[in-house]
């Protein structure tokens, strides 16, 4: 997300994800005999999510679009409990994505058990770092998720300058200690996310992975895998930016759009980035994102109760062709610039 509060609120619905159910043909032996039933859809991949005792689906949900959307209650519940249903463990949100927290709560509190639950902090009221704030948005996260506990809290893309006072991460590992969650995470970028790895007082990092947005694979990643953290992929698909055939007017698009320009890759130029399916430009942008080591799950967020299965489904298409994981690395080191940095 940017740095700033206002551009933080022009987040809108990533939405690129390709429409692609996975089909069966039928096998007809004989005139009387009927097509074979489709075969049902293999698991979706779990990980270890680093030193903690969680494994997590590759493919988590992201709550920010649900509240900057301002998605009806009911849209909200069908959403989460059809995804549920299909497979979904990890539901990842904030504080200060409106009513994102409360209507996740509604929705699905009554089936805690089936899904860890993130939530972010310091953004509630203004923005507040001090022990004392820190310690009162986990309390109200808690009352709005309506959980006794939430598996990570992480601090919500303060600056290094903040981190290194320290006392907003005192505040974290106070509400570990007092139960009122089981695990303290950073999510950020840049040389901030780096601090919050090499400090060593977290247990996990959230941080923006996706062919537009490539410098943590070289500057944290490694250490955090290193360290055994558990690494979120925020901003997986880089919003979809090769939806737009002219600059966005959404700044929270814009810069992975202007990179885009520059970056030319050939799947998401011209006719091929309105493929859909597991080669289409969604489904490779997700499976990179997926595929760089470290990673554990992607938070990919939408307001459209049959998305999160159809992502799901564009997931479980596997790793890319190590040929094509190397020619996009290739080309942003051949043209991404020193300010190229990763995108909060």
């Amino acid at each position: 997300m940017s740095a700033n509060e206002s551009s933080r609120r022009e987040f809108l619905r990533v939405s690129a994800a390709a429409t692609a159910a996975l089909s069966f043909a039928g096998l007809a032996r004989g005139q009387d005999k009927p097509a074979a039933k489709p075969a049902p859809a293999s698991p979706l991949e779990r990980r270890k999510f680093g030193k903690t005792d969680m494994n997590v689906g590759v493919l988590g949900f992201g709550g920010a679009e649900i509240g900057y959307e301002k998605t009806e209650q009911e849209t909200v519940g069908k959403l989460l409990n059809s995804a549920l249903d299909a497979g979904l463990n990890v539901v990842d949100t904030a504080e200060c994505y409106i009513e994102s927290e409360t209507q996740i709560g509604a929705a699905i509190a009554s089936r805690r058990k089936e899904y860890y639950l993130f939530t972010k902090c310091g953004h509630a009221e203004g923005v507040d770092w001090s022990k004392a704030g820190i310690l009162s948005s986990v309390e109200r996260s808690l009352k709005r998720l309506k959980t006794e506990v939430i598996d990570l809290v992480q601090l919500h893309s303060c600056s290094i300058d903040e981190l290194k006072k320290g006392e907003c991460i005192e505040a974290l590992e106070q509400a570990k200690k007092d139960g009122k969650t089981r695990y303290i995470g950073y999510s950020g970028d840049s040389q901030a996310a780096r601090y919050a790895v090499e400090c060593g007082r977290f247990d996990t990092l959230q941080t923006s992975i996706n062919i537009c947005d490539q410098e943590c694979i070289e500057l944290t990643l490694p250490l955090a895998k290193e360290k055994n953290m558990g690494v979120i992929a925020k901003r997986p698909i880089a919003n979809a930016v090769w939806r737009y055939d002219a600059a966005p007017e959404n700044n929270y698009h814009l810069e992975y759009w202007k990179r885009l320009q520059e970056l030319k890759y050939e799947f998401a130029l011209g006719e091929a980035r309105n493929k859909q399916g597991a080669d289409g430009p969604a489904a490779i942008a997700m499976r990179f994102t997926s595929m760089q080591p470290g990673v554990h799950v992607l938070i990919v967020g939408t307001t459209k109760p049959e998305r999160w299965q159809q992502n799901a489904d564009l997931m479980r298409a596997g790793a890319l062709p190590k040929e094509l994981v190397e020619s996009i690395r290739a080309r942003w080191k051949q043209v991404s610039k020193s300010n190229w940095i990763g995108q909060t």
